[in-house]
């Protein structure tokens, strides 16, 4: 440890721009910082032991920290990060307890500690200031002790790790720093073609202050060679997320690498990912299920080489600030899709993952799929226009056989995992009395089972169980979105942005009060004339019953998304299918006056 003028003049920059230290008096603040010692750590370093003595507090002046504990079953259990300008260690020495929690530096950190002794010297000089803000520390700290990833002052850091001999790289780094630079200040650092340099930004640097490095930029890209070296190593110490690189049509066995990464200290503390790399030209990714095996891995990305919107993609996922697409079900009304997701692609705003219900789940389908918009309104026109056989309703009034068929022919074989883009379709089990999210299987089988209104449609059958349209519970998954765009460590707050689109419109179901009964004359008078008593039929009932659910959900469905789009489409009937093109230039006009108010930032625009 040491006690430099130099060290000193750092830690008070960083304290005054702390948001709790940067409270404390010129003078408080100087005699703290006098007291205080240098501590250099490096990345995977433990620093404070649960159940040990609470002797110091730490502040990180450059790097990061991060709080954990283990479970009854000896799983990590990963709390908050500490970043530059914030401590650690306060309510043990106040309460003087022993250490709650373990603490681990993430990365190669500089740290300014303060002894208990120092502490208590400083405590009588200045009593209520120093007590005020250490408390404000520790509250600040608890409040926010389940989030993952700290919001500001701290740069993120990734390493491209390459799993294999030149499985493309170094290209692919070029393009991930583009994107990320498109997000926020990024520095791509590699070596020289030689191994004798280090390059940032392709310029020659000297790595002389690395904490500076970290003030001037919010992403920090590490790009490692397919060697062990030194700088593969410091690279790997300083990263929070490691990016492993294999080209697709390599083996999905662990690696060397990767069993070597395991093995070093903080690993269980940085987030990993899996990109598979795929020819440009190449039509479906590779199945990612055979290389999560062996691997804990936040997510596998299937990247096509030399395609900039993947890369952007990639970066979206990695920084927070994916975008999912929620789109609900209502019949024809759903034409409204289209013309929001012709709003989005105008405005530049990207959609990172799909999710639907009903018509939502078949027009996200082909989204997914990558087709254009206008291909999509002639595919679900000639869907809609097929029609249905009645059966002998034992099981329902419909026998569907028409839909499954014409979704084979749409989809054909592809599966779920077999999209550049995750996508899921919503159902409801009746078995199990809850929402199933399809993200996995045939597509066609997933679209099915999301638009089998149950009564009108059979239920499709999964392992024995029964999938019905999923309105019945939640019309618009957003639920099911946000558990897609949270990482594994951000469950509560999330991660990214969903929009969220709703076309069914609340109508209410109702007879007229002069009829004492329901009858099959009643309804037929009010098919062949509009001036009959109001009479519902059996498709009215049952379309209503099989929305209850997703109707009494909407205000918690609502609150979860990030912005909810109601498109006007009250006009149009359920089965106004002709009508397409007209539904959705309503969509589309009612979008692009909403997104005008939205705060593009925080969309990826």
């Amino acid at each position: 440890m040491e006690h430099s003028l130099s060290f000193r003049v750092r830690v008070a920059e960083v304290l005054r721009a702390s948001a709790v230290f940067g409270s404390l008096s010129e003078i408080v603040l100087q005699a703290l910082v006098g007291v205080m010692d240098e501590w250099r750590v490096h990345g995977g370093e433990e620093l404070i032991r649960e159940g040990a003595e609470s002797d110091s507090i730490l502040f990180v002046i450059s790097g990061g920290l991060r709080v954990w504990r283990r479970d009854r079953n000896g799983r990590v259990l990963l709390y908050n990060q500490v970043q530059p300008g914030q401590s650690v260690g306060e309510l043990g020495m106040i309460l003087q307890q022993p250490r709650a929690q373990h603490v681990t530096a993430l990365r190669d950190s500089r740290l300014a500690l303060l002894s208990r002794q120092a502490y208590e010297q400083l405590l009588q000089r200045f009593p209520l200031e120093l007590s005020q803000v250490f408390l404000k520390a520790v509250y600040d700290r608890m409040r926010n002790a389940t989030d993952a990833v700290a919001v500001q002052g701290l740069a993120q850091t990734f390493a491209l790790v390459p799993l294999h001999a030149d499985p493309g790289v170094g290209p692919l780094a070029q393009e991930l720093s583009l994107a990320l630079s498109k997000l926020g200040r990024t520095a791509h650092l590699c070596q020289s073609p030689d191994g004798q340099q280090l390059l940032l930004n392709g310029e020659l640097f000297t790595g002389q202050d690395w904490a500076r490095l970290e003030d001037e930029h919010e992403f920090i890209l590490y790009e490692t060679p397919d060697r062990d070296c030194d700088w593969s190593r410091f690279a790997l110490r300083q990263a929070d997320q490691l990016i492993y690189v294999s080209a697709a049509n390599q083996s999905p066995a662990l690696t060397a690498v990767e069993q070597s990464l395991m093995g070093e200290t903080g690993y269980a503390f940085k987030r990993h990912h899996l990109v598979l790399l795929h020819p440009s030209d190449q039509a479906e990714p590779v199945p990612p299920a055979p290389w999560h095996q062996g691997r804990d891995l936040e997510r596998i990305y299937p990247l096509r080489r030399e395609r900039r919107d993947d890369a952007e993609r990639l970066a979206r996922f990695l920084t927070g600030r994916a975008v999912g697409l929620v789109l609900g079900g209502g019949g024809a009304r759903g034409f409204a899709h289209l013309g929001v997701l012709r709003a989005l692609q105008e405005c530049h705003i990207p959609v990172d993952l799909i999710g639907g219900n009903s018509m939502g789940a078949l027009i996200g389908a082909q989204v997914a799929c990558d087709l254009c918009l206008p291909e999509i309104l002639r595919n679900t026109q000639k869907f809609a226009a097929g029609g249905e056989r009645p059966t002998l309703p034992l099981i329902s009034i419909v026998g569907g056989r028409r839909v499954e068929r014409d979704l084979k022919r749409m989809f054909g074989e592809r599966l779920i995992e077999g999209l550049w883009r995750p996508y899921f379709a919503a159902a409801c089990n009746l078995t199990l009395g809850n929402t199933t999210v399809q993200d996995q299987g045939p597509l066609w089988r997933a679209v099915l089972a999301s638009n089998s209104p149950a009564g009108l449609f059979p239920p499709v059958l999964l392992d024995g169980q029964l999938l019905v349209d999923g309105a019945i519970l939640e019309n618009v998954p957003v639920q099911a979105m946000r558990m897609r765009l949270g990482t594994p460590l951000e469950r509560r707050r999330g991660n990214g942005r969903i929009i969220a689109i709703d076309v069914d419109v609340r109508e209410n179901l109702s007879a007229d009060p002069g009829l004492q009964r329901l009858t099959v004359m009643s309804t037929l008078k009010r098919m062949l004339s509009a001036k009959a008593p109001s009479s519902p039929s059996i498709a009215d009932i049952l379309y209503s019953a099989g929305h209850v659910g997703g109707l009494n959900q909407r205000f918690r469905t609502i609150a979860q998304a990030d912005h909810y789009l109601e498109p006007p489409v009250a006009d149009f009937s359920l089965m106004a299918y002709a009508k397409g093109a007209d539904i959705a230039e309503v969509g589309y006009r009612y979008a692009m006056e909403k997104i005008s108010q939205w705060d593009h930032h925080q969309t990826g625009h």
